[in-house]
């Protein structure tokens, strides 16, 4: 039947991982290359496709964004509160963004962190 489509079966799948890490390594969090590292890592990690990462240094903050095939993969920090906030966000269920995030949490050597998910898929 055309227009019939079934019910419980995501025609796209999306899945989302964020959160906040706590008292992290002060020298790992103003070190842009050392993060592009580990986003690309991550991205591994999480059976990710990379397609490119770039890094901001704004002060000695850093801002890094890793695009992948999937969605993306972001790490902002903040050195001089021993803070960061990350992201993963990734289509497709051959990924897996709670592992990337939480290889993300221990290079940082966060000592706290919290963790939110979100189902980003869509039946229709």
């Amino acid at each position: 039947m055309m227009g019939v489509e079934l019910r419980g079966t995501p025609r796209v799948v999306g899945k989302e991982v964020f959160g906040n890490l706590y008292d992290c390594d002060t020298e790992i969090l103003k070190d842009s290359e050392k993060l592009k590292q580990i986003a690309v890592q991550a991205t591994k990690e999480g059976n990710m496709t990379l397609l490119d990462v770039r890094a901001w240094k704004i002060g000695e903050s850093v801002s890094v964004v890793a695009i992948v095939l999937e969605s993306h993969v972001t790490i902002h920090t903040w050195p001089e509160h021993n803070f960061a906030t990350v992201d993963v966000y990734s289509c497709g269920s051959h990924t897996d963004p709670r592992k990337a995030f939480n290889y993300i949490v221990t290079e940082l050597k966060a000592k706290r962190f919290n963790v939110n998910e979100a189902d980003r898929s869509s039946e229709f």
